[in-house]
């Protein structure tokens, strides 16, 4: 037996990183009745066919790995694929086990970045394998999960397995939830005339296009994931379970259409914002124009009195009045005009 088999079952140290972390469970007959027993222990508690366990792999080392190998036979490309960062979402079968891969999603707060927890999940008729890369993805709503429906118990890994995806798809639901609140409250900035709502708009328009593309990645391969499971030859969910996968499987499907629909709002945020910015661009130059063609009368009238010939009024006062009415009169007369076709 290894180290990793061998230590305390709560921390497992590792000389070259940080220490990880290991826990467990073991259900006899639909009822819990060890938690965080010696890994050790897992080959004989298989050896009943009336138990099913549960174990967690927190920052696992290449000791975990060649312990989980020991222990249950897994395939070597899904070890490889467990041990490795930035998996799809995806789930492979093997003769002896099952492999998925999944991502839980959380914004803690809004104009937060959304941040993604990859998980991977090996399943066999009497256990489930969860390996967590780091501690963003925290197992405590699971274990609640499990307690509060404990007389679906008796179901075995399907039971397991359905809390894990309920937990994770819940999540990427309140996340899209958020990032909807997040559109919301970006609509109200659209039609600011400030500068900085300008501004706001486009960086918030980016950063809800850059969340949207990556929940869409974590989230709609769980459709597969969650149809594949549903399979009959597959013989992991049974009749009983059957009605709580495909609440998981609908709750998937919403979260896809939602995101998707969400990414056509944003792209129409963003060109209304455009369509808003050339409307406004083309207002001021409409002032702009209408102001120089007043400014340009009286260019125009002092620059024909300015002439050296001799004309009407030239060198006398009645020449400067008559250009100081001619300027006052075409430049109220374009004023008036202009404004009243709304271009001032």
């Amino acid at each position: 037996m290894t180290a990793v088999a061998e230590a305390a079952p709560d921390e497992v140290g590792d000389l070259t990183g940080p220490a990880s972390c290991v826990r467990t469970r073991l259900y006899e007959n639909g009822v819990c009745v060890a938690r965080d027993f010696p890994v050790a222990e897992i080959s004989a508690h298989l050896h009943d066919p009336n138990s099913v366990v549960w174990l967690d792999l927190c920052r696992p080392t290449a000791g975990d790995f060649e312990m989980v190998d020991t222990q249950f036979g897994l395939h070597e490309l899904a070890i490889e694929d467990a041990s490795q960062e930035s998996q799809r979402p995806k789930l492979d079968r093997y003769a002896t086990h099952l492999f998925i891969s999944a991502y839980a999603v959380e914004i803690e707060s809004p104009g937060i970045r959304l941040r993604t927890s990859e998980i991977a999940v090996f399943l066999t008729d009497q256990a489930l394998i969860t390996v967590r890369k780091d501690e963003g993805f925290d197992m405590a709503p699971v274990l609640a999960r499990w307690d509060s429906s404990a007389d679906l118990a008796g179901h075995g890994v399907a039971f397991l397995l359905h809390g894990l995806l309920d937990h994770i798809v819940d999540g990427h639901f309140r996340a899209v939830g958020q990032l909807d609140e997040g559109i919301e409250r970006l609509e109200e900035l659209l039609f600011g005339e400030r500068r900085a709502q300008i501004q706001a708009v486009q960086r918030r328009s980016f950063e809800l296009r850059r969340d949207l593309v990556v929940l869409r990645r974590v989230a709609l391969p769980m459709r597969e994931v969650l149809n594949s499971l549903l399979r009959r030859d597959l013989h992991i969910v049974d009749e009983v379970m059957t009605p709580y996968y495909q609440d998981v499987y609908d709750h998937v499907l919403r979260v896809t259409e939602w995101t998707e629909s969400l990414r056509d709002l944003v792209a129409t945020t963003v060109e209304t914002n455009l369509t808003i910015q050339a409307n406004q661009m083309n207002l001021i130059m409409k002032k702009v124009t209408s102001w120089a063609a007043i400014i340009a009368v009286p260019t125009a009238v002092t620059g024909f009195y300015g002439q050296n010939l001799p004309y009407p009024g030239f060198g006398s006062q009645g020449g400067v009045l008559a250009s100081t009415v001619l300027i006052a009169a075409l430049s109220a007369g374009l004023y008036g005009v202009f404004k009243r076709k709304d271009w001032l």
